[in-house]
This record gives C-alpha cells, sequence and structure tokens, in this order.
C-alpha cells in the first residue's frame, strides 16, 4: 500500500515522490495551499452572510407589510434601502437583472437592414451601417450586447421600417435572470456614505 505522507500528486494526477520534488516547490506547494484554504473559508462566510441577511432583510419586508394587511412575495421585492436609526448605517437591497433577446430579433435585424437599404439607396454612407454591424456584433462566447443593441433606439431615424425594427428589439427583449443582492454602507465623518467592501480584491 502506497505511503501517502510520501509522495505528491502533479497536475496530471501522477504521485511524484517527495524525494523527487524540489524544495522551492514544496514550499511553493504549501504556501498556495495555506492561502486557498484560508479563501475559501472566508467564501463560505460570506455565502453564509449573505443567506443570513437576504433572510432577515425578507423578514423585515414581511412584518413591514403585515402593518397593511399586504403580503409581498420575494419576486415582487423591488429595490429599496434600510437607514439605521441614528443614520450611520444604509442597507441598501436591489435586484440585478440580466436581459437577453430571443428569435425576434433576427427579424428586427432583417427590418433593419430592409430600412438601411430604402434609406441609403444612392447615398454613399458606411456610417450607419458600421454602428448596425458593431451592435449586432457576438462577443467571444457568442452573446450580443443588449446594451449596444438598445442604443439603436437613441438614434432619431423616422423611416417606417426603422419603427417597426424597434418595435421588435423592445418585443424581443426577455429578462434571463434576476438576482437580488444586498450592499452595506457605513456614514463617514464627511456625512458620505461610503460602500463596507466585501471584495477582498478591493478591501
Amino acid at each position: 500500500m502506497i505511503d501517502a505522507s510520501k509522495y505528491r500528486e502533479d497536475a496530471k494526477g501522477n504521485l511524484v515522490p517527495l524525494e523527487n520534488i524540489k524544495e522551492i516547490d514544496l514550499m511553493r506547494d504549501e504556501l498556495v495551499l495555506e492561502i486557498a484554504n484560508k479563501a475559501e473559508s472566508v467564501a463560505s462566510t460570506l455565502a453564509d452572510f449573505k443567506g443570513e441577511a437576504m433572510a432577515d432583510v425578507a423578514a423585515f419586508v414581511d412584518i413591514s407589510a403585515e402593518r397593511f394587511g399586504v403580503s409581498i412575495p420575494g419576486k415582487k421585492r423591488g429595490n429599496f434601502t434600510l437607514h439605521s436609526f441614528d443614520g450611520r448605517y444604509r442597507v441598501q437591497y436591489a435586484v440585478q437583472e440580466t436581459l437577453a433577446f430571443d428569435e425576434g430579433l433576427l427579424a428586427a435585424k432583417a427590418l433593419i437592414d430592409e430600412a438601411l437599404h430604402e434609406m441609403l439607396q444612392g447615398v454613399d454612407n458606411a456610417d450607419v451601417h458600421t454602428i448596425v454591424n458593431a451592435a449586432f456584433a457576438m462577443d467571444k462566447e457568442g452573446n450580443i450586447s443588449t446594451t449596444k443593441v438598445l442604443g439603436l433606439k437613441r438614434l432619431k431615424i423616422e423611416h417606417p421600417k426603422w419603427q417597426q425594427a424597434m418595435a421588435a428589439v423592445s418585443e424581443s427583449l426577455r429578462v434571463q435572470d434576476s438576482k437580488p443582492y444586498i450592499r452595506v454602507y457605513r456614514r463617514d465623518d464627511e456625512g458620505e456614505y461610503q460602500l463596507i467592501n466585501l471584495d477582498v480584491a478591493k478591501v
């Protein structure tokens, strides 16, 4: 039976005898494992904090709503802010929605192309085509930027097919995901609220 204490498993899954591993490599391994274990512990603590904070806020919203004889389902809870009595702390509950387009965007793109073809006949203007093509360009994951496509709606173009295309863009937009989160702020000596940062990279 192999004595595991005398070996280290490498990245390929091979067991390498300790005597064949350089001391500096063993020291590096020990350092990385120590930091990684601490990071996992902190991540677990943060996850527990988030879950407890969300549950506590939800319970408070329910208690507050009971005063008016109503119930507020989780999906109906929007963005709101809670303050401590002395105003020193602020807890912000927010819902971040991820938007995506369905297949209706293909029809919108076809209408845009038709509108541009009709509007720019005999006109040498590649700028609008460049703007449209950039808006519909896909990223490395094959996704189209909702921000860039919706930005086309700000263009003041009155052509009927363009307007029809913009309507198709709006109708094809869907909420793909809805994710609630909590941010906590502390008021500084100048009276400004500063975020209590829970992102280790920004602490």
